[in-house]
């Protein structure tokens, strides 16, 4: 069994590590606990159970209980979500392990965007991104969840960003992110998360295979690959997508 943390270390923004470290020298312990609650090491799905119980979903074959929440606080929306959460020595009942929330965020969650064919690139944009790898660029749990690197100027801007299957039929499980900035293309690189549900790929029958990710880049087209696996049900699946917290404006 995979333990709690094993690859949950790092953190979201690359920035944040550099910063902490330069602080690291001058922090008494008060301010070293204060750093570690407020970087995220856990990324998730927040789920509801069938007899309505609130859980976290770590990765394929891992569930939490979280000990200080009673319901989720998404609603009934299943969103993927980074957190900062803590192994507790308290009861799991059916679940893997016991945990306290610290604090927990949502990330706009998103299903597989329609295929409009030739009209892909009017609706859902050429622009580019770089997809940085990183601990929370990951397919797990029926999620394709990616940290994307790209130009923000205007605040009030929103990105659109979308993932598209079946642009290639001979290769099922080769899919596609696209970005629209819409015409906000000057300014500074930031980054953002998103995630994608792939409920909308076909099965793979318990098999693990090779999903292919394709995206334009600022150097042109690139490509990666991640082990997917079509997850099995944990509980009621609800559609609806939530919105995200990210500091730039994405839809």
């Amino acid at each position: 069994m995979k333990t709690l943390f094993s690859f949950r270390k790092g953190v979201v923004i690359a920035a944040a590590i550099a910063s902490m470290a330069g602080l690291q020298s001058c922090l008494d312990d008060d301010d070293n606990n204060y750093y570690y609650l407020n970087t995220p090491n856990a990324l998730v799905t927040a789920k509801t159970d069938t007899d309505n119980t609130f859980f976290l979903q770590l990765d394929d074959s891992t569930t939490l209980l979280p000990v200080n929440y009673t319901t989720s606080p998404f609603g009934e929306k299943e969103v993927r979500a980074i957190a900062n959460i803590e192994e507790v020595n308290e009861a799991s009942g059916a679940y893997t392990k016991a945990v306290r929330i610290n604090w927990i965020d949502s990330i706009l969650t998103k299903p597989i965007a329609p295929n409009l064919g030739e009209g892909n690139d009017q609706t859902y944009g050429t622009d580019p991104v770089e997809i940085v790898k990183d601990w929370v660029t990951i397919a797990e749990d029926g999620y394709l969840t990616l940290r994307f690197r790209t130009i923000w100027g205007n605040s009030s801007q929103a990105h659109y960003v979308n993932l598209l299957a079946g642009i290639n039929p001979e290769k099922p499980y080769e899919v596609e992110f696209r970005h629209n900035a819409y015409g906000d293309t000057s300014g500074e690189y930031g980054d953002a998360l998103v995630a994608f549900k792939l409920d909308g790929l076909p099965d793979t029958e318990g098999k693990t295979v090779k999903l292919t990710l394709k995206w334009k880049s600022f150097s042109g087209e690139k490509s990666a690959e991640f082990d997917y696996c079509t997850r099995k049900p944990t509980a009621p699946q609800n559609p609806a997508i939530t919105s995200v917290r990210n500091s730039y404006q994405l839809k």
